[in-house]
């Protein structure tokens, strides 16, 4: 059992078996504004440098929206997250206008 069916050829056939490489839950919402939250959350998130996996389908709307986000950044992830939402949108309006003067 591989975690990558490719990486088994370039890592000699090991798994890495350690948890920090697990998935948790950070956003979870079936809500109709779900999909646009989680990749909002998601953006966030990567342009902070905390990889993320947006999972649901808006082909079934009646489904769960989920960020996931690896196990070992999973604190860093959920204080950034509520900094972002105590910030407001008007900080991220702040941050979009002052990342386009720097362009």
């Amino acid at each position: 059992m591989a975690q990558d069916p490719g990486l088994e050829e370039e890592d000699g056939g090991r798994v890495d078996p350690s948890p920090d490489l697990d998935l948790v839950t950070l956003f979870s919402s079936s809500t109709t504004e779900a999909e646009f939250e989680a990749n909002n959350i998601q953006s966030m998130l990567e342009a902070s440098g905390v990889f993320s996996v947006v999972e649901g389908s808006s082909m079934i709307p009646s489904l769960e929206f989920q960020v996931l986000v690896p196990r070992e950044k999973a604190e860093e992830a959920e204080r950034l997250l509520r900094e972002a939402r105590a910030a407001g949108p008007a900080a991220a309006a702040e941050a979009e206008a002052a990342s386009e003067e720097g362009q």
